[in-house]
C-alpha cells in the first residue's frame, strides 16, 4: 500500500464529543474510519476488527477506538501500568518533526500508561530517552471506557467495546513547546491494537511497522488537521 494510504484528515469538531464512547453519535457522525489492521505475523489467529476516529479544537485533540473482540482480559487498573499486556489501544503522535512522540496506551477498562519518548531505542528499564509523565498532567487526559476497569477471567466471547478520550493540548505543549494553530499542521503519528497476555495474543497496527515493536517513528504516517 502507498504511502499516501496513510495519510489521515483531522478534521476540526463541529460538535465537542460528550465522551460516552458513542461511536455514531452527533459529534462523530461522518468523520472518517481509520481502520487499525495491519497485523504482525507473531499474532494469534484472533485478530480483532478495531477502528478509530479522530478530531480536534482550539484546546484538545479527541479520539475513539471501536474494537470487535473476543478474548479480553484486563488487570491493569493503575496509572503507568504495562496496559499493553491486556486488552488495549494505543495513540502514538509526534507534533513535531524535530522532537519525541507521546504514547497513549489504554486497556479495555480505561488505565493509561502515557510517556514522552526521545530515543525509542530499548534499555532494561524502558527506552534511552523518555519522560514518564506524571499524575498531575497523566489525569488531565480524559477518557471514557465501555468495558468494565477489571476484566479476570478472560471473556472469550464476543465483546465489542469503545475507548474515547480527549487531549488537552497545553499538556503536550508542556514538553514539545507552543504548538500554535493546528489547522494546516502535519504530525507523524500511528495507532495499534494490542493483547500481549491474553490467550490470544496479537499485535495491529494503522501504518505497518516492519518489526515486532511499535515504538518505531520510521513507521508513522501523518495526521494532517484541516
Amino acid at each position: 500500500m502507498s504511502k499516501l494510504a496513510y495519510n489521515y484528515n483531522v478534521r476540526k469538531a463541529r460538535i465537542v464529543p460528550e465522551l460516552r464512547g458513542e461511536w455514531d453519535g452527533a459529534a462523530w457522525d461522518g468523520v472518517t474510519v481509520m481502520s487499525i489492521d495491519q497485523f504482525r505475523i507473531e499474532s494469534s489467529d484472533h485478530q480483532p476488527e478495531t477502528k478509530s476516529k479522530l478530531l480536534y479544537d482550539e484546546r484538545h485533540i479527541y479520539g475513539i477506538f471501536k474494537v470487535k473482540d473476543r478474548f479480553v482480559r484486563c488487570v491493569r487498573t493503575k496509572y503507568q501500568e504495562i496496559t499493553s499486556r491486556d486488552s488495549c489501544v494505543e495513540l502514538f503522535v509526534m507534533p513535531k518533526h524535530d522532537k519525541g512522540y507521546f504514547a497513549f496506551e489504554i486497556n479495555c477498562g480505561g488505565t493509561m500508561l502515557f510517556n514522552y519518548i526521545t530515543d525509542p531505542t530499548r534499555v532494561p528499564d524502558g527506552f534511552k530517552e523518555f519522560i514518564q509523565i506524571p499524575w498531575e498532567d497523566g489525569r488531565e487526559v480524559r477518557i471514557h471506557h465501555s468495558a468494565p476497569s477489571m476484566v479476570e477471567p478472560e471473556c472469550i466471547e464476543p465483546l465489542t467495546w469503545t475507548i474515547e478520550l480527549a487531549v488537552p493540548l497545553r499538556i503536550l505543549e508542556k514538553y514539545v513547546g507552543p504548538l500554535g494553530e493546528l489547522a494546516g499542521q502535519s504530525w507523524k503519528a500511528n495507532l495499534f491494537k494490542c493483547g500481549d497476555e491474553t490467550s490470544r495474543p496479537h499485535w495491529a497496527s494503522w501504518c505497518p511497522v516492519d518489526e515486532l515493536n511499535f515504538h518505531m517513528p520510521r513507521c508513522f504516517g501523518e495526521i494532517s488537521f484541516k
